[in-house]
C-alpha cells in the first residue's frame, strides 16, 4: 500500500521472529506517518514454533506453520530484504547483510531468535539442529520418506523441547509401519524442571510406556554419520541425529557492541539494548535479572510492548516497560493428539488439551494470515458511464504487467512516419532500432522502464536494468552504454539519496556485470517509484524476430508466469497448499538471471530472436511469425512453469495486462481446452529469449543453456503457412 504521507525515516526490523511478525500485523492496521518500514530475513517465511512438534508427528502440513512474510509485508506496506543480517554499525546505522550492501536505519529492532547447532562438536555437520526450524523440518521429511524399517532417532537434548519432538518422532515413523528407536541423550541429572512435578511425572511416565531411551548424565564426545559417541567409548546408533541442547545466540550479535549476556542482547524493561536507537526482543535477548525460559509465548506477549515503544520512540513519546507473567500455560505436546497442560503446579492431561493446543496455535497462525485486500472506493453515484465497468478490472500491475495493452500500442504507432536517416536501418516493429556504424557493424538502441512493484529499491533497480538490457540480448548485440530514467517517490531528503544511492549502485553493478557504462541519466519526483534505463549495444549483425523458417526449433531459456505471481502477490493471494512468499521468491530468482550468456549461445545459430516480455509468450512468438510469414507449434507440456504459477492461474489470480493479450492474439490460435494456455499470454518482467534455431542444432544449444544455468527448453517448431500459432 502507498503511505499517505512521505517517510522521513527508516524503521529496519532485523528478523522475522514471532514478535515482529505480530508488530507487522498491528503496523498495518495502525502504520505511523512518515516512517519507512524494512524487514530483513533470510527467508520469505518464518516458522511457528508452537506447532512444530505436531508437524514432526504429521498432524500438520509444513505450510500451516509457516508465516507468510512475503504477504505480511505487502500487507504492512514494508520493504522486505531476504538477505542475512551479519552485524551492525552503530555510527554509521547501518545493518550489515550477506549478500548484498548496507542498509541505512534510522531505528532498528532485532528478533532473529536463536539456533540450536552444536559447531564446538566434533561431527556436527552429521546432526540437523532443530532451530532454524525450516530446515530441521525439511530434513525430517526427507528421512521419513527413506522408509527405514527400523529406524533410530537420537535426540541431543532432553529439555522440554527435545521431549516434544522424540514424542513426535515416534508418533510419525509408526504412523509409516516402522519400529523406531528413540533415544534421549543429555548431561543432566533431572529433567524438565521447568515443569511442576505433577506435569513431569505424566511426560516422564509417556516417556516410558512409549519406550524412550532415556542417557542422562552422559557427555557426548563427537557425532558420525551412524552413530554418536559418548565421552568413555560408548555408541548408540543414530539414522537421525538431532540437536535440541540449549538455546545458543546467533554468533554475530556479541560483536556489534551492545551490551550481551553470554551472547544474547541485554536490554532495559522497555526492550531497548545498550543503544537507543536498537530494540531486541524474543530469544536473542534477555533482561538481567529475568530467568524466564526462551519460550515463544513471551516473545508474542511482547509484541504489543515493542510496537508502542517503536512508535513511540520515533515519534517522541513516552516508551512504557513489558511486564511478562510470572507463569503461563504450558501445553506440552504428547505425540498423538494429546497434551499435559501444566500452569501453578496443576496438570492435566488427554485429547482435550491437544484441541485447546490446536485451537490456540491455528488463531495464532489464521492472525497472521487473515491480511484482508484493501477494497476500492465505492462508485459515486452520479458518475460518468463506464466508471464502474473500468474499476472493475483487476488492480493495476506493476512490471510488465502495467504496460498498455497490443491493440493500443499498435494503434499508436501505426502513422509513425518511415524512418528518414540514411543511418537508421529500422525503426519500430523490432526489439531495438538498428543504427549504422560507420566503421562497419551495426549499434541497437532500446529504452524499458518499470513501474515499481516491490518498495525494495536495490531490486528493482536490479530488475528494470536486466530487463532494458533484455531487448538489446535479443538482437544478439553486446551492451555498451546506459541512461537512467528515475523517478523516486515523495520521501524526505536523506531517505531520497538512500534510495537514489542503492538503484544507482546497483544498476552499475548490472551494467558492469553485462559489459556496459552508465553514462547519465535524468531523475525526477513522482507519485511512485519507476526505474527506466536506454541502453545501447554493438554488434556485427543482428537477429532480427523476421527470418524464422519452417522446419526451425522453437527455444525458449525461462519459465513463464511472473506476471501471475507478481499480480497475486500485490493482491495478497491466499491458495490452500500454496506459500505466496516461497512462490514469489522463486520467481524472483528466475526474473534476476541475465540472459547475456544465452544470448551468446543462441545467437551464432539462431535465424529470428525475441525477449518474452509484457505481450507473453503468445504475443512475441505471433510478431515473429509475422515478421517471418511463418506458423508455429507449440506443445503445452514442454513449456515451463514457474513453481505455483499454475494454481494461482486456477484460483483467478493474473495479471491486469493478460485480458488485454488474450484479446489480441486468440483470433489467431489454436488451443485446446487446458489451463495453462492461459499463461500463454502472461506479460513477463525480465523474461526468457525465445530463438527460431536449426532443428537438427536445437537439442545441443538446449543442453548447453541448461549447462549454464538457464531452465531452456524446445518447445516447438516453425511451420509453413500463414501466422498463425497452434498449441497442442
Amino acid at each position: 500500500m502507498t503511505p499517505a504521507f512521505p517517510p522521513v525515516r527508516d524503521l529496519v526490523l532485523i528478523g522475522g521472529g514471532h514478535a515482529h511478525a505480530l508488530v507487522l500485523k498491528m503496523w498495518a492496521m495502525d502504520p505511523l506517518p512518515g516512517t519507512r518500514l524494512t524487514v530483513v530475513n533470510p527467508a520469505p517465511t518464518a516458522p511457528y514454533t508452537g506447532m512444530l512438534p505436531g508437524h514432526i508427528a504429521g498432524h500438520y502440513q509444513r505450510d500451516d506453520l509457516m508465516i507468510d512474510l512475503v504477504r505480511l509485508c505487502r500487507y504492512a506496506g514494508a520493504r522486505l530484504i531476504l538477505d542475512s543480517a551479519t552485524g551492525l554499525d552503530k555510527a554509521g546505522r547501518k545493518v550489515h547483510l550477506q549478500g548484498r550492501p548496507p542498509v541505512p536505519y534510522d531505528l532498528a529492532s532485532i528478533d532473529v531468535g536463536i539456533t540450536s547447532d552444536l559447531p564446538d562438536l566434533p561431527g556436527a555437520d552429521h546432526a540437523v539442529a532443530a532451530k532454524p526450524l525450516a530446515s530441521y523440518a525439511a530434513a525430517w521429511e526427507i528421512f521419513v520418506a527413506r522408509g527405514l524399517a527400523f529406524p533410530r532417532v537420537v535426540i541431543l537434548g532432553a529439555g522440554l523441547g527435545g521431549v516434544e519432538l522424540a514424542l513426535a518422532s515416534l508418533h510419525r515413523l509408526r504412523q509409516g509401519g516402522a519400529k523406531p528407536q528413540v533415544t534421549l541423550v543429555d548431561r543432566a541429572t533431572s529433567l524438565l524442571p521447568g515443569l511442576g512435578a505433577r506435569a513431569r511425572r505424566k511426560v516422564l511416565t509417556r516417556l516410558a510406556s512409549e519406550g524412550v531411551i532415556l542417557r542422562t548424565e552422559v557427555e557426548i564426545a563427537s557425532v558420525a554419520p551412524d552413530r554418536v559417541l559418548l565421552v568413555g567409548g560408548e555408541e548408540i546408533g543414530a539414522d537421525f541425529t538431532l540437536t535440541v541442547a540449549g538455546a545458543r545466540p546467533h554468533p554475530w550479535l556479541a560483536g556489534i557492541g551492545l551490551d550481551h549476556d553470554r551472547g544474547f542482547l541485554t536490554t532495559t524493561p522497555d526492550l531497548r539494548t545498550s543503544d537507543p536507537l536498537v530494540f531486541a526482543v524474543g530469544d536473542c535477548a534477555t533482561i538481567p535479572g529475568d530467568t524466564r525460559p526462551k519460550a515463544g509465548v513471551f516473545a508474542v506477549r511482547a509484541a504489543p510492548v515493542l510496537h508502542h515503544n517503536l512508535r513511540a520512540a520515533l515519534s517522541g513519546q513516552p516508551l512504557r516497560p513489558f511486564r511478562p507473567q510470572r507463569d503461563y500455560l504450558k501445553l506440552v505436546a504428547l505425540g498423538g493428539q494429546d497434551a499435559v497442560a501444566d500452569k501453578w503446579g496443576l496438570a492435566l492431561s488427554g485429547p482435550r488439551l491437544w484441541r485447546l493446543k490446536d485451537r490456540i496455535d491455528r488463531a495464532f497462525m489464521e492472525r497472521l494470515g487473515d491480511l484482508p485486500a484493501m477494497t476500492a472506493p465505492p462508485v459515486p453515484a452520479t458518475a460518468s458511464e463506464g466508471l464502474a465497468q473500468h474499476l472493475a478490472r483487476r488492480p493495476l500491475c506493476g512490471g510488465c504487467g502495467a504496460k498498455l495493452g497490443p491493440d493500443i500500442l499498435a494503434a499508436a504507432l501505426a502513422d509513425l512516419p518511415p524512418p528518414q536517416r540514411p543511418e537508421v536501418l529500422s525503426g519500430p516493429g523490432d526489439d531495438a532500432a538498428v543504427l549504422a556504424q560507420p566503421g562497419g557493424g551495426v549499434q541497437v538502441l532500446t529504452t524499458d522502464h518499470l513501474r515499481g512493484f516491490s518498495p525494495d529499491a536495490r531490486l528493482m533497480a536490479r530488475l528494470a536494468a536486466l530487463h532494458a538490457l533484455g531487448d538489446i540480448w535479443a538482437m544478439g548485440a553486446a551492451p555498451q552504454t546506459a541512461l537512467a530514467q528515475i523517478t523516486l517517490p515523495p520521501m524526505g531528503s536523506d531517505l531520497q539519496a538512500r534510495m537514489l544511492a542503492e538503484i544507482m549502485d546497483e544498476a552499475a553493478r548490472i551494467f558492469r556485470d553485462a559489459g556496459a557504462d552508465i553514462v547519465g541519466g535524468h531523475s525526477t519526483e513522482g507519485a511512485e517509484l519507476t526505474i527506466g534505463f536506454t541502453v545501447t549495444g554493438t554488434a556485427a549483425r543482428v537477429i532480427a524476430k523476421g527470418g524464422a523458417r519452417p522446419g526451425d526449433a522453437l527455444i525458449l531459456t525461462k519459465p513463464l508466469g511472473s506476471g501471475t505471481i507478481l499480480a497475486a502477490e500485490m493482491a495478497l493471494a491466499r491458495v490452500p497448499g500454496l506459500m505466496l512468499g516461497e512462490v514469489w521468491q522463486s520467481c524472483i530468482a528466475q526474473m534476476s538471471r541475465a540472459q547475456g550468456d544465452a544470448s551468446a549461445l543462441l545467437a551464432p545459430v539462431a535465424h529470428a530472436m525475441t525477449d518474452v516480455t509484457g505481450f507473453g509468450l503468445a504475443g512475441h512468438l505471433l510478431e515473429m511469425l509475422d515478421a517471418s510469414s511463418t506458423a508455429a507449434t507449440i506443445r503445452l507440456d514442454e513449456v515451463r512453469l514457474m513453481p505455483g504459477a499454475l494454481d494461482l492461474t486456477q484460483a483467478g489470480h493474473g495479471s491486469s495486462l493478460q485480458p488485454a493479450n488474450l484479446a489480441a492474439v486468440s483470433w489467431r490460435m489454436t488451443t485446446p481446452d487446458d489451463p495453462r494456455v492461459h499463461l500463454l499470454t502472461d506479460p513477463q518482467t525480465c523474461g526468457g529469449l525465445l530463438a527460431a534455431v536449426p532443428a537438427d542444432q536445437a537439442d545441443q544449444v538446449v543442453a548447453a543453456l541448461r549447462v549454464a544455468g538457464h531452465d531452456a527448453a524446445r518447445i516447438g517448431e516453425v511451420t509453413s503457412g500463414p501466422p498463425h500459432l497452434t498449441v497442442t
